[in-house]
């Protein structure tokens, strides 16, 4: 499974990092999208679980938004180490 991969990249700065940081909330954030994205593949009728995912995106979101007008290098080493597409800044 692809989690896996991902959870062995950064756990490794979960030692270094708190738990509360904003990179591992993302990370946090996108483990559940991805889990629930393959769960939605097979079940397609599963509307309490679109709406949760739809949540969980906006929530995403809303910290990525907050970081990249932080601090700019971290918010793209992120973007790059979890693979995902850079948000449009309004």
């Amino acid at each position: 499974m692809v989690k896996n991969s991902f959870i062995s990249v950064i756990s490794q700065k979960e030692n270094e990092e708190k738990r509360g940081s904003v990179e591992f909330q993302v990370f946090c954030f996108t483990n559940k999208i991805r889990r629930l994205t393959l769960h939605l593949e097979l079940h397609k009728k599963d509307y309490l679980s679109q709406r949760g995912l739809r949540k969980i995106m906006g929530k995403r979101q809303r910290l990525l938004a907050y970081l990249s007008k932080k601090n700019r290098g971290r918010y793209k080493e992120l973007i790059d180490q979890l693979d995902i597409r850079e948000t449009k800044i309004r």
